[in-house]
């Protein structure tokens, strides 16, 4: 029977149980050549931050030229200790007099006109740094009658992550405030409490987030 089947594998083959060399036959499985394993896709997530997580306002929790503003800065490593390029980092924080830019917070409004409290950045350029200009926030309640230091939460999303992970920035400069925050108190030593607090800097802070690795990150069980 003739078909209109013209794969060159079919072609060359032949029906007996010999097999040519350098020929293929119907119905084997064998090689001609030693077995080559090439490379396979990675298994692993996205990100895919363009689609359906862009912000009009991008890193901008507030404008630029805003009285007081400072930017956030730092680098997003993974286990090997190097930089990511395509993560992405929000932030969400109180105003400087530790209120909320949402209808239930139970501080009242905010007072900063034109503060979003929201920010959102990739680590694209320069590869693998997020920046982020915003307040620097106040104090807010800790639901037992005291007060948290001044803290922006931050959400991390990265390649091979299937839901993002979750920390904190404290600030460096505001000692006595951490000292008796109760996140802080809770972690075990002063290393995992180091990789919360962000450095002043030039422009604002810096404080570089780890994924895994020996400076790992704290993170959050939300």
């Amino acid at each position: 029977m003739t078909t209109g089947h013209v794969s060159p594998q079919v072609l060359s083959a032949v029906d007996g149980h010999d097999r040519l060399p350098g020929m293929s036959r119907r119905g084997t499985g064998f090689l001609d050549e030693p077995l080559r394993l090439g490379l396979t896709p990675s298994a692993t997530v996205g990100p895919y931050l363009a689609i359906g997580l862009t912000w009009p306002d991008g890193p901008y929790a507030v404008a630029e030229g805003t009285e007081g503003a400072i930017w956030l800065r730092g680098r997003v490593f993974d286990g090997n200790g190097d930089v990511v390029p395509d993560a992405m980092v929000e932030t969400w924080q109180a105003d400087p007099d530790g209120r909320f830019d949402h209808p239930d917070a139970p501080a009242g409004a905010r007072r900063y006109p034109g503060f979003r409290g929201f920010g959102r950045s990739q680590t694209v350029d320069p590869p693998g740094e997020y920046a982020v200009l915003t307040l620097k926030p106040g104090r807010v309640p800790d639901g037992k009658g005291g007060l948290q230091a001044p803290h922006v939460d931050v959400s991390l999303f990265a390649r091979g992550l299937l839901d993002r992970v979750v920390t904190r920035i404290y600030f460096a400069d505001e000692a006595d405030a951490n000292a008796e925050d109760d996140v802080l108190a809770s972690l075990p030593d002063d290393a995992s409490r180091r990789t919360l607090i962000a450095q002043p800097s030039a422009d604002g802070y810096v404080l570089d987030l780890h994924l895994q690795g020996e400076d790992e990150t704290v993170f959050f069980a939300l």
